[in-house]
């Protein structure tokens, strides 16, 4: 096996080096020198991107780095050509992002060329990334952000004056009303008078309108808007990428967005012109810019600024709308890069043409949808009439919903589930008994248990690992980096403790793919062992979100006052399912809108069975992402984060639902979704496929906060499903019940999350997105193996409580929890050498000793 693996490594370096050139592969070979009076090659220096603080000389070295690698041309050589998959590619890539350069240098010529062409490739998509990266940061947090903070605090400080102008003026308008009554042909100079003697001077009359001038908004222009004449004065800091941006990164556009691409391109060459008498310093030709680009509004009044010189615009007015034009069409992608994979074009990526027509069969059956949707949309609108019916028959009997006047529904209190003396008494008993121990034996029980485990750790370069005692380095490290407290506490003196030995394998044996494969061998473990099954049969799950402050400057953290004040942070996006065992994680920057994000992370979990049911809280929905994830196959259930604001809607225009009638405002426009259903396949079908992500395909379906007109086809059918899905809740107490239980699920695990997480303050000190994904997935395979060893022995400890004869109800053995945390100690120099335990079990404390703890231990 060897030998054949030996083989098929040289025919793919053999067939990458094939396409590269004489001169390329010596440009290539150039990079793992030392330039100048230098200590590193350029490769090592081009592998860690600029200071991660969001600055325009941080945007510059970005910009430097993304066009120094661009300078080899690499986008010119055929790889796609080769035969060889983009999974071997990125493999190859990934071992060579690992090396030093040294030991690069002396590997064989096509093994050297083509680990250097893959490594290369995916650093100039991994450059265009960063820098794109920063330059969203830098806008909208430093700039926007700090400007719309600076435009209200100036709000503030105007207040008082305000207050005071407004009221001089209000009193000139009552002379005037009060002059009314006195006729229509009073005459000018004694209504002059009369206001004169009301308020006093014209001057100060005059001087409170050009106060009140300067905070009133400009025609078609929102109060909110302030900030726009603040940031001008942030010229400084995008002077100089300004200028580079479109130069050092490749751009396309959509058709609607052709013409804010051409005027970011122009800006290099506007800005380049010296001042002369008739276009003076801070101002541009007006001939020579795109007049018609800029918006009504703040943007008009900043750049047509009214002491202007003739013929001309104001440059920092009129660059900054360029930016933040081209900014909102680069987070719509109706902007997007061509060496990129995060800023890419998503229309791209959808299924067309062939790989359409060879996609459409598999993709729609496994979807279970027609290619013709008039029969499933005729069953659908007899699905949602007989829900509504259903639901107004039933409120004769429950009182508990009610419709106000203007049709909103209102849902009465349920009452809290009791919980019997008996499980209480059984929680207690289950959390004495249960054996006290080291989170990292925990972590060294299960991989005795678990063989398939330890082994789904790989090299990154794909060999068979040569390492002894590879457990107890990949133990030392997930403890590490689930307790959040360095390597410090886990360095011993054997040969798999050391801090070479763990710095070794944590650079090549922990990533991703790894975690991904590890943590399957644990959910299968946990379906295959009976306690789950009394909680659930494993096809329910929610989604949520854990909030991390990052206090270390990075461009991969975002603010949010609510969650980090005045420090920035992520968000740790994580799936469990019914049978309390994480599915999948996703970190996502600062806390956006989950909308985005989590339909990625349901389609794609690490194990191969995919839930039914997402349970997901109120920042999961829109009425596009439920269409979109019903038509993926779920059955989706948010949480209503104020039932009587949520609009419903109906399909039939002519029934009367009685006293839901008025509820049943909206109407479904089944028209516009057969118009679109071609589309709205291909997209789904894509999403399913993995060719495209959801949260890209989510932002191409809107614009502006509007849907375009696919997306509203799509929302359109979502609505449907809404409307079941809030007709059910308000109806069905144990749905409701259901969705709670799994909230309160997940909220457990995120409480055992926070125990384990202790260290640091429980803060994350990664700097980079690659180190918290790495982390945190260290983190969630941790919270698995906690779950599953605390599995095992409730299972077996309740074997014992029944062999002694105790009585155990099964109605509260569902109502256990696997997320008991008080017999874990998670603090302290911890121990990777399990006790000799002769084969068998850890035994169980006396539920009765001193030993056992006060009370239950609830998870």
């Amino acid at each position: 096996m060897a030998g054949v693996r030996k083989k098929a490594e040289s025919r793919l370096h053999d067939a990458l080096a094939a396409v590269v050139t004489s001169g390329q592969a010596a440009a290539l070979d150039s990079v793992l020198l030392v330039p100048g009076q230098g200590r590193r090659s350029q490769l090592d220096l081009w592998r860690h991107p600029p200071r991660r603080d969001p600055s325009g000389r941080s945007m510059m070295k970005a910009l430097d780095r993304v066009s120094e690698i661009a300078a080899l041309r690499l986008g010119e050589i055929d790889i796609a050509g080769t035969g060889v998959s983009k999974r071997r590619v990125l493999q190859l890539a990934r071992s060579g992002m690992n090396e030093k350069a040294p030991k690069l240098a002396r590997h064989p010529d096509s093994m050297r060329t083509a680990t250097l062409l893959a490594t290369l490739t995916w650093l100039e998509t991994k450059a265009t990334d960063d820098a794109l990266e920063l330059f969203d940061a830098l806008l909208a947090n430093e700039l926007f952000g700090r400007a719309a903070k600076s435009a209200d605090k100036e709000t503030l400080k105007r207040y008082p004056r305000v207050a005071r102008d407004a009221a001089l003026v209000k009193s000139v308008v009552e002379v005037l009303f009060e002059a009314e009554e006195l006729g229509e042909d009073i005459p000018l100079g004694m209504l002059w008078a009369m206001i004169e003697k009301a308020v006093g001077s014209r001057a100060k009359i005059r001087a409170a309108v050009e106060g009140l001038e300067l905070i009133t908004p400009p025609p078609q222009a929102g109060p909110d808007g302030a900030w726009r004449a603040t940031v001008l004065e942030r010229y400084n800091s995008v002077r100089g990428f300004v200028k580079m941006l479109c130069q050092s990164i490749r751009f396309g556009a959509t058709t609607d967005a052709q013409r804010v691409l051409r005027a970011m391109e122009d800006l290099a060459q506007l800005l380049e012109v010296k001042e002369t008498a008739r276009v003076p310093k801070g101002y541009l030709d007006a001939r020579k810019v795109d007049v018609q680009l800029v918006p009504s509004g703040w943007w008009q009044k900043l750049v047509f600024a009214k002491d202007r010189p003739e013929g001309t615009v104001d440059r920092n007015a009129y660059v900054f709308c360029v930016l933040e034009l081209f900014h909102a069409g680069l987070r719509h992608r109706d902007i997007f890069a061509l060496t990129s994979e995060r800023f890419c074009d998503p229309r791209a990526k959808l299924l067309s043409g062939p790989a359409w027509e060879a996609a459409k069969g598999p993709a729609l059956g496994a979807l279970l949808l027609p290619e013709s949707p008039d029969a499933l949309l005729a069953e659908q609108a007899e699905d949602l009439d007989a829900a509504w019916r259903a639901t107004a028959g039933g409120m004769v009997t429950n009182t508990d919903i009610t419709v106000d006047t203007g049709g909103r529904l209102h849902l009465g209190k349920d009452e809290a589930l009791i919980e019997r003396p008996s499980l209480l008494d059984l929680r207690s008993r289950l959390s004495g008994m249960i054996p006290q121990v080291d989170l990292s034996e925990q972590i060294l029980e299960v991989m005795a248990w678990q063989p398939a485990f330890e082994a789904s750790f790989t090299a990154v370069s794909g060999a068979r690992t040569r390492l002894a005692d590879l457990h107890v380095s990949v133990a030392a490290l997930l403890t590490a980096h689930a307790l959040n407290v360095g390597l410090s506490p886990v360095i011993g003196e054997v040969a798999a403790l050391t801090a070479g030995r763990l710095a070794h394998v944590d650079q090549h044996y922990l990533r991703p793919e790894t975690n991904a494969a590890a943590n399957t061998v644990l959910i299968d473990a946990q379906a295959g062992l009976t306690l789950p099954q009394a909680w659930g049969g494993g096809m329910v799950a929610a989604v949520d979100g854990m909030r991390f402050l990052v206090p270390v400057r990075t461009i991969d953290a975002r603010p949010n006052p609510k969650y980090f004040h005045r420090k920035k942070g992520v968000t740790w996006l994580n799936m469990i399912s019914d049978q309390s065992v994480g599915l999948s994680g996703k970190v996502v920057s600062g806390t956006p809108k989950d909308t985005l994000h989590f339909v990625d992370l349901v389609i794609s979990p690490d194990s191969g069975q995919r839930p039914e049911v997402l349970v997901t809280d109120q920042g999961s929905y829109s009425d596009i992402v439920f269409g979109l994830v019903t038509l993926l196959g779920f059955d989706y259930r948010p949480v209503l984060a104020d039932l009587p604001d949520a609009k419903l809607w109906r399909i039939n225009g002519g029934a009367d639902y009685g006293a839901l009638d008025k509820a049943a405002r909206g109407r479904i426009d089944v028209g516009k979704i057969r118009r679109h259903w071609p589309d709205i396949l291909r997209v789904v079908a894509s999403v399913h496929t993995r060719e495209v992500s959801a949260h890209d395909v989510i932002r191409i379906l809107q614009r502006d906060g509007r849907p375009t007109d696919l997306g509203e086809a799509l929302a359109h059918y979502g609505r449907i499903f809404k409307t079941l899905h809030v007709l059910t809740f308000v109806d069905d107490p144990q749905y409701r019940r259901e969705m709670k239980g799994m909230r309160n699920l997940q909220e457990g695990r995120h409480a055992l999350a926070r125990h384990i997480f202790h260290g640091r303050k429980g803060e994350l000190h990664r700097a980079y997105r690659e180190g918290q994904e790495d982390q945190l997935g260290a983190l969630g395979l941790v919270l698995n193996c906690v779950t599953l060893w605390n599995t095992v022995y409730l299972d077996r400890a309740l074997e014992t409580l029944r062999a002694q004869g105790h009585p155990i109800a099964e109605e509260d053995v569902a109502r256990l929890s696997a997320y008991l945390r008080r017999h874990i100690n998670v603090h302290g120099h911890y121990s990777f050498q399990l006790p000799d335990l002769g084969g068998s079990w850890r035994a169980f404390r006396d539920p009765e000793g001193s030993d056992a703890g006060n009370g239950a231990d609830q998870g």
